[in-house]
């Protein structure tokens, strides 16, 4: 086949078929269509052969599904002495290699991989990139042939799998599908072609392979003869007839060089189909350029539409980017700088937690505030329980004369009255370690809901500060228990505060000594009253101090020393809806700017 296949064709073809193939090497076939040819037949239609003879080159054949994923060629004809060479590629991994024998056992390495050992199917693409002195300037994706009955290996749905993934590729308008079909059989039952006419009613996209020609039955070549002539199923871009090698052939190593001469023979001898030659409708070299033809032809009305597409595009993404929040650099460096901003602005709504500077929808310092008032009334409602105690304190009196005090048992009737708020006083701790901790809660959500990592880490730390805070706190409470089983004021705050609850001014010489209810109860009233005063307000002062402001100081200093040795990208991770909507908004605008380029840079 050699030189002469492309002898008449203009070199001006190739960038178009280039520029297509620069397109999907980006991957803008994931958001747009681009003009390509689907090569599509029942199993042992001759596909395979086909293909090989275009390409030159042995592609995996055999009985049952040969092709298990679809297959791009891209063949590229290369002048200048330049020898065979090819590079395929899959998913992340490429091979380049120089030897055409390997073509067949890397295809089927591929296959394997993406689809699994056996006889399943994938949709995920192999490329296969050939540059030869002795190809023709053609890109096509070869599809896995439809099966009809499963055989042993295969699921039971294999046949709408693989025509599901035909579906894929014939359905798009920008695609001319190629319809391989074997000369015996009656080529209005082929499904290959059903399919074709299915998404392509009126034929404008669909040109057919005849192959096989030399199996028909005698007497049945004036009916293929108009089949090929487009007068029993018309195509707007018609037939053609081919003989490509068979088994024999292969077997006895034919050429391709050889075989593209068998091939012309055949014609040339034959009665019927002579008159094919004349009207370009038969052999493998016709067929190529006419492929190549269509292509380019295709992709020269496309290019118009596609780069206003691609514009479009990239005004929506852009659009799209701007509702995204800005994510973190990919640059290590700057992902860095990044992440110190990112964690300043945590630092500085935490501090201004703790100060009472940042109101969220649920004010801190309001709902602390209104737990300590709970905890202040506490005292207020208790003087009852305290005077209870006081008659108790009269009905088991000591040995002492009427007129003088026990005051071992008053002490202790206020021992035991202040240890009736230990418990309480836990209990507001917890209550107000829960609201801190929903707050914070909240200011991470809000700092790190795209990071999941700095969230986890962040929150690992307040839990941890928090339950050390709490300890702490816990561990001053009851010290302030403790102290005030001393019973102790000075002088005047109690004589002050005697004065005060009784209506009368009492001084250290004017204050008497009876042993009477009334003066009990002043007496009792009054050290409650400074009880109530120093507990109502130290408490909620050291519950603050350990679980809001040193807590916020622990926290601030935590995330801080992340940034030493800090892995920035690590802790940016972003595992969210909007990281990977960003990612993909990202990915698509990469693709469809260097699109606009290579378009731009074309028309």
């Amino acid at each position: 086949m050699k030189g002469e296949v492309h002898s008449h064709l203009e070199e001006s073809i190739r960038p178009y078929i280039n520029l297509i193939d620069s397109l999907r090497s980006v991957g803008i076939q994931k958001d747009l269509a681009l003009p390509t040819i689907a090569v599509i037949g029942d199993q042992s239609s001759g596909k395979s052969s086909v293909l090989e003879a275009l390409s030159g080159i042995a592609l995996p054949r055999g009985s049952g599904i040969v092709t298990r994923c679809p297959l791009e060629l891209r063949l590229k004809k290369v002048t200048g002495g330049v020898n065979w060479n090819a590079l395929l590629s899959y998913r992340d991994k490429t091979k380049e290699f120089a030897d055409s024998s390997l073509v067949e056992s890397y295809i089927e390495e591929a296959q394997n991989e993406l689809a699994g050992k056996g006889v399943g199917i994938c949709d995920e693409l192999i490329t296969l990139e050939v540059m030869s002195p002795d190809v023709c300037d053609l890109t096509l994706i070869d599809l896995p042939g439809i099966a009809r009955v499963p055989v042993k290996g295969q699921p039971e749905d294999i046949e709408k799998q693989i025509k599901r993934l035909i579906m894929k590729y014939i359905e798009k308008q920008e695609t001319i599908n190629l319809v391989v079909v074997p000369c015996n059989i009656d080529i209005a039952t082929t499904e290959a072609l059903q399919m074709a006419q299915g998404v392509d009613p009126e034929g404008k996209r669909t040109v057919a392979i005849l192959t096989k020609p030399d199996l028909i039955d005698s007497g049945t070549e004036t009916k293929i003869l108009e089949v090929v002539q487009n007068k029993i199923i018309p195509l707007r871009k018609g037939y053609i007839m081919v003989k490509c090698r068979g088994q024999q052939q292969i077997n006895d190593k034919i050429s391709l060089e050889k075989a593209a001469q068998i091939e012309r023979d055949f014609f040339l001898k034959n009665n019927f189909f002579r008159c094919l030659l004349d009207e370009d409708k038969a052999t493998i070299k016709c067929l190529a350029v006419k492929l190549t033809q269509h292509l380019v032809e295709n992709i020269k009305n496309s290019l118009p539409q596609l780069n206003e597409q691609v514009k479009k595009q990239l005004c929506d993404l852009k659009n799209e980017l701007k509702k995204c929040m800005a994510g973190p650099p990919q640059d290590p460096k700057l992902a860095k700088i990044f992440l110190i901003d990112t964690l300043t602005k945590f630092i500085d709504q935490i501090k201004s937690i703790s100060s009472g500077d940042l109101i969220l929808e649920d004010n801190l310092f309001g709902q602390l505030r209104e737990e300590f008032e709970k905890w202040n009334n506490c005292f207020k409602s208790s003087f009852s329980s305290l005077t209870e105690e006081e008659e108790f304190f009269q009905k088991n009196r000591g040995r002492e004369l009427p007129g003088f005090s026990n005051y071992r048992m008053f002490e202790k009737i206020l021992q035991n009255h202040v240890a009736t708020f230990k418990e309480l006083a836990i209990n507001l701790l917890n209550t107000i370690k829960g609201i801190i901790e929903k707050q914070l809660t909240h200011v991470v959500n809000q700092s790190f809901k795209n990071y999941p990592v700095l969230l986890d880490i962040t929150m690992d730390k307040i839990y941890n500060i928090q339950s050390e805070q709490q300890g702490k706190a816990e561990e001053r409470i009851l010290e302030q228990f403790d102290m005030e089983n001393m019973i102790f004021t000075q002088d005047p705050i109690f004589l002050n505060i005697m004065s005060k609850t009784s209506g009368e001014t009492f001084s250290h010489d004017q204050l008497p000594i009876f042993d009477k209810k009334s003066m009990y109860s002043e007496l009792l009233r009054a050290y409650n009253e400074i009880v109530m005063q120093r507990m109502s307000d130290q408490l909620p002062m050291i519950i603050m101090l350990f679980m809001l402001k040193q807590t916020a100081k622990r926290i601030s200093n935590d995330m801080l020393s992340l940034l030493d040795g800090a892995n920035a990208s690590e802790l940016l991770f972003e595992d969210s809806d909007v990281g990977r909507k960003r990612r993909d908004l990202l990915a698509r605008l990469d693709r469809m700017s260097i699109g606009q380029k290579k378009i731009s840079n074309f028309i």
